[in-house]
């Protein structure tokens, strides 16, 4: 910036005449020198003012020649890129075609390739229905074949057990005839029994009874013998002494109530024995009631051991048929392991073919996703490609919708054919999805377990899952 002015004197005093009030007429030498020393700066300050919008003027006349030779290289830069872009526009043009060409080209590769895979497809589908064919009429044949086996085993156990039913039957009717026999004697054996004991008793009573009879008559004779010998010895003796006869009739009158203190414990002993018959008698009066207990007891130990007995016998038939069955266990668990053994077989060859078959359409499928994937990607770098190449070279826009309506016709083809490709795809899991259903549910019917089944659906297989 140019520098600035002291103040507004310095102003009037060069445009006037008078400085400070005071004319330059008036003026002394010192306040002359003031003035023109003041002028001369105002004189410096001018000149330095003058230099530096020269040099303001300089840098604005070389930024114009700057700006104007910018400009002019601006321009021929500009000429450069129109005739670049006119040069890429032809070369684009000639793209263009060349790819139109490729375009041809792939198109008829992949319709090539999709008829192929279509092919190879019917082949391996038929081919896989076949196997699958011959394996399920091997099934069923051997399904049939075991089925009859089973009939016959079912018929053969039925006629055992009706044969062991027949069998047991009789022999429980002859053990119930043994058993009645056996109880009619114990029967008549205990009534003789019982008729034999009463009378044995009856008779010992009787004996008893008789024999105290007997002694307590045998007792009175000799008592009274006794009297008598003492009466006589009395008589004798009576005419010795008086006194002794007195002593002997004082002694006579206590043997006397001696004897009849004997008669009256004799006559009491007689009751006693009375009372003891009574008392017997009673007893055998309790054992006759008693008697229907002890036969309805009896009868009680006969049933118990009558069903001990026929516990063992049942006992003794069961284990005779628990063997039976162990043997026939033993025969239809080897008959089991043969079917068993029969089936594993089977199950390996069907494994193995449905493994080889797997293998090959799994790997066919898989070369035909990733070609289809190539395909699609490739297309869609083409499709992607010729529309960039469509919109950037647009002169004629005409020619721009004719083409851009050819390549929408292609893609809508394509687009077609790949639906066609996974319309087929999706056919051939599901009739591979249905074969593999009803096999499990055949192995199911037949009890075969399904841990170890080796084939998985083909989402799975298409997935890469386990």
């Amino acid at each position: 910036m140019p520098p600035k002015t002291k103040g507004k004197k310095s102003g009037k005093a060069k445009s006037s005449s008078v400085v400070d009030g005071v004319s330059t007429e008036e003026m002394s030498k010192d306040q002359l020198e003031e003035h023109i020393v003041r002028l001369r700066e105002e004189l410096d300050r001018e000149r330095e003012e003058r230099s530096y919008f020269q040099l303001e003027r300089d840098k604005i006349m070389a930024f114009w020649e700057i700006c104007k030779r910018d400009l002019e290289e601006t321009k021929a830069e500009l000429r450069n890129r129109l005739r670049e872009r006119d040069e890429a526009e032809d070369r684009h043009r000639a793209e263009i075609s060349v790819y139109k060409h490729k375009l041809k080209h792939v198109l008829s590769e992949q319709h090539n390739t999709v008829s192929e895979l279509k092919m190879d497809s019917v082949a391996v589908s038929s081919l896989v229905q076949n196997q699958h064919t011959e394996s399920e009429l091997r099934l069923r044949e051997d399904t049939q074949g075991l089925q009859a086996d089973l009939r016959e085993k079912q018929l053969q156990n039925q006629n055992c057990i009706k044969e062991l039913k027949l069998k047991h039957q009789v022999e429980l009717m002859e053990l119930t005839n043994e058993y009645d026999r056996r109880i009619r004697e114990m029967e008549v054996k205990y009534h003789r029994r019982m008729k034999v004991m009463v009378e044995e008793d009856r008779k010992k009573q009787q004996e008893e009874v008789s024999e105290l009879e007997n002694r307590m008559r045998s007792h009175v004779v000799q008592l009274l013998k006794e009297q008598d010998r003492a009466l006589r010895g009395a008589e004798e003796y009576y005419s010795q002494t008086q006194r002794k006869l007195m002593e002997e009739q004082l002694r006579l009158k206590r043997e006397l109530a001696e004897e009849q203190d004997n008669y009256a414990q004799t006559d009491r002993k007689l009751k006693a024995a009375q009372r003891e018959n009574q008392r017997l008698h009673g007893s055998l009066q309790d054992l006759e009631r008693k008697l229907p207990l002890l036969h309805n007891q009896l009868q009680d130990y006969n049933q118990a051991k009558a069903q001990i007995a026929e516990g063992r016998a049942r006992l003794k038939v069961s284990a005779k048929e628990l063997r039976g069955l162990m043997v026939e266990h033993e025969l239809l668990l080897q008959a089991f392991q043969k079917v068993e053994q029969e089936r594993d077989e089977l199950l390996r060859r069907q494994t193995e073919a449905v493994l080889d078959v797997q293998q090959r359409s799994g790997l066919k499928e898989l070369l035909l996703q990733r070609k289809l994937a190539a395909l699609t990607e490739t297309l869609e770098q083409k499709e992607a490609q010729l529309c960039a190449a469509l919109s950037a070279s647009n002169p004629d826009p005409a020619a721009g919708g004719s083409s851009a309506d050819r390549l929408q016709e292609i893609v809508e083809s394509k687009d077609a054919a790949v639906r066609t490709l996974q319309d087929d795809l999706a056919r051939e899991c599901q009739d591979y999805n249905d074969l593999l259903q009803s096999c499990q549910d055949r192995l199911k019917t037949q009890g075969v377990p399904l841990f170890q089944f080796p084939f998985r659906p083909a989402e799975q297989i298409l997935n890469g899952g386990s």
